[in-house]
């Protein structure tokens, strides 16, 4: 699983048993969108949705639901300016992704420093694959700044360490330039990104992140951007912060 870059969660509390006098007593309930913020992160055991019942381009577009659509996504309006996700193209892209992945800030976690040869491996068996993991130079204004891997999290070696759902999608973000890193530049980007994968994924309800534990600037920026802290995952190269974006809570935080 590519790197990015713990406290449960807890159910609601049974109601008290009735007893005298409480039949005048009202009965309150929490909306379902908050109640779903503290229901334990469990695996959907249902039978997954079909393509005859969802809407959005995945589905109109007849796919499996992997990622194929990514280059069509349109771009999202942000406080930046026009921001849009470019699927990589090699011979186009290798010099600057590989200059990033040599910036000691990023190296220290992404651990892709060295000749372009390192880079192009790391990205290759992406493109090579089956769809289910793309990556991205992130573009702001025309201009790229930013390296964005989107996957299909349930379906990617991640899904063996957290009760993963069908379709929940993953996001690994790096910021390229010095210039570019701070004053909410990541908040913005990761809730652009977000908000890009529930608009043209109707089957994910979550959008997931486990950047490293010791990385308290993404971190940070994770929660700035609507993600809840579920848990510390052991993973086989990291400790990791699981980082969960429902999409009921979408228009809540």
């Amino acid at each position: 699983m590519p790197p990015t870059d713990a406290s449960s969660d807890t159910g609601p509390r049974s109601p008290a048993p009735a007893g005298p006098g409480t039949e005048d007593t009202l009965e309150l309930r929490l909306p379902d969108e908050l109640i779903a913020l503290f229901r334990p992160d469990e695996p959907v055991t249902g039978p997954e949705p079909t393509a005859d019942g969802a809407g959005g381009a995945d589905a109109a577009d007849g796919v499996d639901d992997l990622l194929d659509t990514v280059a069509r996504w349109a771009p999202a309006a942000t406080s930046l300016g026009s921001f849009r996700l470019v699927p990589v193209r090699l011979e186009r892209d290798l010099a600057l992704i590989s200059r990033w992945m040599n910036d000691p800030a990023v190296a220290a976690f992404w651990e892709l420093a060295g000749p372009p040869s390192v880079t192009a491996a790391h990205v290759r068996a992406q493109l090579d694959g089956d769809g289910r993991s793309v990556p991205c130079l992130g573009v702001l204004d025309g201009t790229p700044m930013s390296y964005f891997e989107i996957y299909r999290a349930d379906l990617d070696p991640l899904a063996r360490h957290y009760p993963a759902r069908p379709h929940d999608t993953g996001v690994h973000l790096l910021i390229g330039g010095i210039g570019d890193r701070g004053r909410g530049v990541g908040t913005t980007l990761l809730t652009a990104v977000a908000d890009l994968v529930l608009d043209h994924r109707p089957r994910c309800a979550r959008v997931v992140a486990e950047p490293d534990i010791r990385n308290a600037p993404s971190v940070s920026a994770f929660l700035s951007a609507g993600f809840r802290f579920s848990a510390e995952l052991d993973l086989p190269d990291k400790r990791a912060a699981l980082m969960i974006r429902d999409r009921a809570l979408r228009h809540l935080l």
